[in-house]
């Protein structure tokens, strides 16, 4: 497990070349995704490299965990590591750390089936269970202050602009 020490040290060390140099803030991640054996994708990030696929019973190849388990496990685990951080900064000790998400949804619109209602989650539940020896208030006060700067949660909560750009190859040969 990280050293909330070294936590806390390099948290500080980010903020202080921030705010020295706030253009370091801002920058563009690019994260590439390529389909095969039909429903596998390979999914791809600098040095890191895993598979998503959806089950055998949805046609899938059952590679890999499904989107809807990756966008819960991103906010899940954007939590939990932000209140490591935000504990290991403010000081107060954490021996565990468990963040469950829970989703609802309905698969007609993604099946076609349903125009009428958005093909996405219709609700997200999250339950935080911190094993500390720190009391209630201080606790809350890591949860709180971690909600309010986290960057999944806040993709979750607001709106954000999306934009789609298409490159299609013709792969059709003329016959000669």
């Amino acid at each position: 497990m990280a050293d909330p020490k070294k936590i806390k040290e390099a948290f500080e060390r980010n903020q202080k070349a921030i705010e020295k140099r706030p253009s370091l803030a801002k920058s563009t991640a690019t994260t590439k995704v390529h389909l095969f054996d039909g429903t596998t994708c390979e999914v791809e990030h600098k040095h890191w490299k895993f598979k998503v696929d959806i089950g055998e019973a949805e046609g899938g190849n059952n590679a890999g965990p499904g989107p809807g388990i990756l966008e819960r496990g991103a906010l899940g685990s954007c939590l939990a590591i932000g209140y490591s951080q935000r504990a290991a900064v403010l000081g107060i000790p954490i021996e565990g750390i468990e963040v469950e998400v829970e989703s609802d949804f309905d698969a007609r619109p993604m099946l076609h089936l349903d125009d009428e209602h958005p093909p996405g989650f219709e609700a997200l539940r999250y339950r935080v269970h911190i094993k500390s020896p720190a009391s209630e208030e201080e606790i809350m006060r890591v949860i709180e202050e971690t909600d309010k700067h986290s960057p999944v949660l806040d993709d979750f909560k607001r709106g954000i602009p999306v934009e789609r750009e298409v490159k299609i190859e013709n792969t059709k040969r003329e016959m000669s």
